[in-house]
C-alpha cells in the first residue's frame, strides 16, 4: 500500500486484475471485498504524510503534566479496535453506493457552480470598454481585470486542495463560492480602478475552489470507468463559461443596466451556485464521512474513545508547504513528461482568453459588429467544445473495454490518440481564422465557422492531456493537477493583456498565422509522448514505471 501517500491520492485505485487476493491474514476473500479492504487502507494512509503528522509518540521526559498534583493516567488498549470504518462493500454511507439519480443531482450542482467561476473570469472581457471610460484608464490596463481573476486560479489550488482533504470537500466548496460572489459584487460596486482589480484577484482566488475540487469529488463518487464521462461534462463547463461570458456580457453592457451589472449578474449566478451547493450537496469525501459516522457512534453508544482515522490527524505546517507548494514545483523542473505536456496545455489554455480580445478585433472591427452581436461569433467555439464532448463520449465505451481487459489499470498513452486529432484540428481552426477573419469580403460565417475547429481541438487536448498526465502519476495526482493548474494559469493569465494589441499590429491574417503554425508546430508533441511516452516513465523515479515485454518489444503496464 505504499503507492498510496498523502493526499496525492487524487484517483483512489482500488481495482485489481484478479478475481481474488489474500487479506493480510492470507486468507483469500471475495473480489469485491478486496476493493473495499483497499478503499479503507488507502483513505487511512492519507493523513500520514501530507495533512497529519507521521511523527511518534514523544519521550516520556517531554510531556506536559497532568496538573493539580494527578498521576499520568493508564495507556489505553490499542486505538485501531475503535477506529470506524465502512461496513462492506455495500455500505450506503459511501458515495460509490449513492443511488445514480443522487450522483447525476451532484454533477450538475457541481458542473453549475464551476460554470459560474469561469464565466465571470470572462465575463469582465465585455466590461473593458466601460471601465476604461469611467475611469480614464487606456484597454490594457483595464484587461488586468481579466488577467488578475486568471492569476487568482493559480494562486487557488494550492489552498484548496489541502484544505480539502483536511475538513471535506462541502466547505471548501461552499466558502470558495460565497467568497468568489462577495468579491464580485465589490467590483460592481467598486469606487476606483484599485479595488476592482483587487477583488478580482481575490474572486479568482475564491472561484480556483470548484476547479481544484470538482475533479476530487468525481473521484470520491465514481469508479475508474463512470469518471471520464463526468470529467467530460466538468471540462466542458470550465470551457464553455469563457466562451458564453463574450455575448451575454456585450448584451448587458451594451444595454442601459452598464458594465457594472455584468459583475452582478454573475454574482447571482455564483450565489445560486453557492446555495445549491449548501442545500443539496452532501459530502463526499471518505474520511470526512467516518468521522462523523464515529460522532454518531459515541453519541450514541458514549464511548469517547470511538473515532476515524482522520480524527488522529495533527496538522503540520511544514508538511503542509513541502507537499503541497513545494513538491508541485519542484515536479514541473524534474519532470519532462509534466514540465512538456503543461506548457502545452497552458499554451492551448491561453489562447482561450486571447481569444476574448481577439474576436472583438475581427468580428467588431473588420466586421462592424456591435458588441453583442459580435459576441455571438463565440458560439462556434462552443458547438466545437460540444462536438469534441461528444466524441469523447463516443469513444469512451472503447476505452472502458480497454481498460477492463487489462485489469482496470490503464495505459496513459491510451489517451493521447484524441489529443493528436485535437492538435491538428485546433491548428486548422487558427489558421482558417486567420486567413478568413481579415477581411469584410469574406462572410462573416467563414471565421464564426472555424471556431467550430477551434472549440473542439481546445477540448480534446486539454482532457486528454489533463488525464495523461494524471495516469503517469497517480499517487502524485493532487501534486501534479497542482503544478499544472499553477502553471496554466500562471501563462494563460498573460495572453488577455497582448492578444487585442496583436491583432491590431500585425494584422488578423498575420497574427492567426502565426498562432496557427506554434500550434502546428506542437502537433508532434501528444504524437511523440505517445511513441516514447513508455520509455519516458521508465526513466521517471516518480511516473508509474512500464515494464517491457521482451516477445512483443513493447512497453506495458
Amino acid at each position: 500500500m505504499d503507492q498510496f501517500k498523502g493526499n496525492d491520492e487524487y484517483e483512489p485505485s482500488f481495482d485489481f486484475p484478479n478475481d481474488s487476493r489474500s487479506d493480510e491474514s492470507g486468507d483469500t476473500i471475495d473480489h469485491v471485498d478486496t476493493l473495499e479492504l483497499t478503499r479503507i487502507n488507502t483513505y487511512r494512509l492519507q493523513q500520514k504524510t501530507t495533512v497529519g503528522s507521521s511523527r511518534g509518540p514523544i519521550p516520556r521526559e517531554r510531556w506536559l503534566p497532568m496538573g493539580a498534583n494527578k498521576e499520568y493516567p493508564p495507556l489505553l488498549p490499542d486505538s485501531e479496535g475503535y477506529v470506524v470504518e465502512f461496513d462492506g462493500a455495500k455500505d450506503p454511507l459511501h458515495p460509490y453506493n449513492w443511488s445514480m439519480a443522487k450522483r447525476i443531482i451532484s454533477v450538475c450542482i457541481l458542473c453549475y457552480g464551476t460554470f459560474a467561476g469561469s464565466f465571470a473570469s470572462a465575463v469582465f472581457s465585455a466590461a473593458i470598454s466601460g471601465v476604461s471610460k469611467e475611469f480614464h484608464i487606456n484597454t490594457e490596463v483595464a484587461s488586468l481585470g481579466v488577467t488578475l481573476y486568471v492569476l487568482g486560479f493559480a494562486a487557488g489550488p494550492t489552498i484548496w486542495a489541502p484544505a480539502s482533504e483536511l475538513i471535506g470537500r462541502r466547505g471548501p466548496l461552499s466558502v470558495g463560492l460565497l467568497g468568489c460572489a462577495i468579491f464580485t459584487i465589490a467590483s460592481a460596486v467598486a469606487k476606483d480602478i484599485q479595488t476592482i482589480m483587487i477583488c478580482r484577484f481575490f474572486a479568482g482566488l475564491f472561484a480556483a475552489s470548484p476547479i481544484s475540487i470538482v475533479p476530487a469529488v468525481f473521484a470520491d463518487i465514481f469508479n475508474n470507468s463512470q469518471r471520464g464521462v463526468v470529467m467530460s461534462i466538468f471540462c466542458m463547463a470550465v470551457f464553455i463559461g469563457p466562451f458564453a461570458a463574450p455575448f451575454v456580457g456585450g448584451f448587458i453592457a451594451m444595454s442601459s443596466l452598464g458594465w457594472r451589472w455584468t459583475m452582478y449578474i454573475s454574482a447571482i449566478m455564483i450565489f445560486a451556485g453557492f446555495a445549491l451547493v449548501v442545500t443539496f450537496l452532501d459530502e463526499t469525501y471518505a474520511p470526512i464521512i467516518l468521522v462523523r459516522k464515529a460522532a454518531t457512534l459515541r453519541r450514541q453508544t458514549r464511548n469517547w474513545g470511538i473515532h476515524a482515522k482522520q480524527d488522529e490527524v495533527e496538522i503540520d505546517f511544514n508538511e503542509l508547504v513541502r507537499n503541497n507548494f513545494a513538491r508541485p514545483i519542484v515536479m514541473l523542473f524534474t519532470e519532462p513528461i509534466l514540465l512538456l505536456i503543461s506548457l502545452y496545455i497552458s499554451f492551448i489554455y491561453g489562447l482561450i482568453y486571447a481569444l476574448l480580445g481577439a474576436y472583438p478585433v475581427i468580428f467588431q472591427g473588420v466586421y462592424g459588429m456591435n458588441m453583442g452581436v459580435g459576441g455571438l461569433a463565440f458560439i462556434g467555439l462552443i458547438v466545437g467544445e460540444l462536438l469534441g464532448g461528444v466524441y469523447i463520449l463516443l469513444i469512451q465505451g472503447s476505452y472502458a473495454r480497454k481498460l477492463a481487459a487489462n485489469g482496470d489499470s490503464p495505459v496513459p498513452e491510451w489517451r493521447l490518440f484524441p489529443a493528436i486529432v485535437g492538435a491538428i484540428v485546433f491548428s486548422i481552426g487558427m489558421l482558417w481564422l486567420g486567413w478568413t477573419g481579415y477581411t469584410s469580403s469574406i462572410h462573416w460565417m467563414a471565421p464564426v465557422a472555424s471556431g467550430v475547429l477551434t472549440g473542439a481541438g481546445i477540448f480534446l487536448i486539454f482532457l486528454q492531456c489533463f488525464n495523461y498526465i494524471v495516469d503517469c502519476y497517480p499517487s502524485l495526482a493532487a501534486s501534479t493537477i497542482a503544478a499544472n493548474t499553477i502553471l496554466r494559469s500562471a501563462i494563460g493569465c498573460a495572453f488577455p493583456l497582448f492578444s487585442r494589441q496583436m491583432m491590431e499590429n500585425l494584422g488578423v491574417q498575420w497574427a492567426g498565422t502565426m498562432l496557427g503554425c506554434i500550434a502546428a508546430a506542437m502537433i508532434p508533441i501528444p504524437v511523440l509522448f505517445k511513441v516514447y511516452g513508455p520509455w519516458l516513465r521508465s526513466k521517471s523515479k516518480l511516473a508509474c514505471s512500464p515494464i517491457y515485454d521482451l516477445e512483443k518489444k513493447t512497453y506495458d503496464v
